[in-house]
């Protein structure tokens, strides 16, 4: 049985990986900072999926807390055959007034996490000569967004490190991609006013945002893709870019 370690797991986008990759048969370790909610989340997928959820709850930006997840999930389920980076946060507002914690914090959830959990999880899977590490990117990491510079950072420097290492992984046999979404249905884009959605939706061809089980079913298309996709940043943002 193959396992998948998932972040940002409780809700949204990392909520329908976990569900989708339940589906196909995989064992699951999710993570996230809410307790109560995650533990909800991972028994009603046992429940429904009859598969094993693993919940590990903490701030994947904190090393000592990766480490010891990554300890718990070798112990309890084995291997990690697919790592998939979701845990993100957004900020909004002018860079000049955003304060320095502010700006870390973004890039701790966002970017420094990303570093921690494939840092522990690539020296089995190159051991193994196998393995997927997906990282959930964003369009503004492309293109930038006013407003969101830091944000828009973070995913940046997501998508360079997904280049990077899928060159450096390859001669592993392992892949490494990034989904880089366009406006998802999830808590974090309930910012907007019903005038704002309305008018998004207007620039977006597709004429819609994209519901959270979208992504999770790219996300399974790319554990399932051949090795030789590796190293792409694949866009997938109803045509809007």
């Amino acid at each position: 049985m193959k396992v998948a370690f998932i972040t940002g797991a409780s809700r949204g986008i990392g909520l329908a990986i976990a569900e989708e990759l339940a589906a196909a048969g995989y064992h699951l370790a999710l993570v996230a900072r809410g307790r109560e909610l995650l533990i909800k989340r991972g028994k009603e997928l046992q429940e429904k999926y009859h598969t094993v959820c693993l919940c590990l709850a903490g701030d994947v930006g904190e090393a000592d807390f990766v480490e010891e997840a990554f300890t718990q999930v070798r112990e309890s389920l084995g291997q990690v055959d697919i790592l998939v980076n979701n845990a993100g946060i957004s900020h909004i507002g002018l860079l000049s007034e955003m304060r320095l914690e502010q700006w870390n914090q973004v890039m701790t959830t966002n970017l420094t996490s990303v570093f921690l959990c494939c840092r522990q999880a690539i020296p089995c899977m190159v051991a193994r000569k196998q393995g997927r590490i997906i990282n959930i990117s964003s369009v503004w990491g492309n293109a930038g967004a006013s407003c969101e510079a830091a944000y828009s950072a973070s995913k940046g420097g997501m998508n360079a490190l997904t280049k990077a290492l899928g060159k450096e992984l390859a001669p592993s046999g392992i892949a490494v991609n990034a989904i880089a979404c366009g406006v998802i249905d999830t808590d974090m884009n309930q910012c907007f006013s019903r005038e704002e959605r309305e008018a998004l939706m207007e620039e977006i061809p597709a004429g819609r945002f994209a519901a959270p089980a979208e992504v999770a079913q790219m996300v399974r298309a790319l554990a399932e893709a051949p090795m030789y996709l590796t190293g792409q940043v694949i866009t997938m943002d109803g045509g809007w870019s």
